[in-house]
């Protein structure tokens, strides 16, 4: 089959609770790699998130509008069987800092042997978000620290309203 190409599909799975700058970076970096980026969030019944699987849904595609060749999806499960029935043969994961290392490193593997044919591709996020994530975003916020550099506007606004709410109750 000369002349025959595979299309690269990668998932690129996360809670994005919320979704950060860092985030975005991946993905638009991942576009210069991959066809399709399927961005998927992990429903886990066990987490309480600050966001709904609705509002983050919702924030992932308003601050990804320019970005082509995205898709956006929620699973539950295990990520290589979602990888699997999406078509998808790569997962795409972001790395920060060598914190991040062991565990990544750790989920690849078992990744891999679960299944061989989807492979994981990580991607060094942008020395201006190294620092970023979406935990230390909330609890900055949280106390009224100011985020706009590093979220979405779309994001900003949502952990705003979000925690005034919480403070009205």
């Amino acid at each position: 089959m000369k002349g025959y190409q595979v299309k690269r599909v990668a998932i690129y799975p996360g809670s994005f609770d919320p979704v950060t700058n860092g985030h975005i970076d991946i993905v638009r970096r991942g576009r210069r790699l991959f066809d399709e980026i399927i961005v998927a969030i992990l429903h886990n019944p066990n987490k309480k998130g600050l966001f709904s699987i609705d509002e983050r849904m919702f924030m992932l595609k308003e601050s990804m509008k320019g970005i082509s060749g995205l898709s956006f999806d929620t699973f539950d499960g295990l990520l290589v069987d979602y990888a699997n029935q999406s078509g998808a043969n790569a997962i795409l994961r972001g790395m920060r800092a060598v914190s991040d290392f062991e565990y990544e490193f750790q989920l690849a593997l078992m990744n891999r042997k679960l299944n061989r044919h989807i492979q994981t591709v990580f991607l060094m996020t942008g020395l201006r978000w190294i620092f970023t994530s979406s935990s230390i975003i909330k609890e900055a916020a949280q106390f009224g620290g100011d985020i706009t550099d590093m979220v979405p506007p779309v994001v900003n606004k949502k952990i705003i309203e979000k925690f005034k709410a919480r403070k009205k109750s």
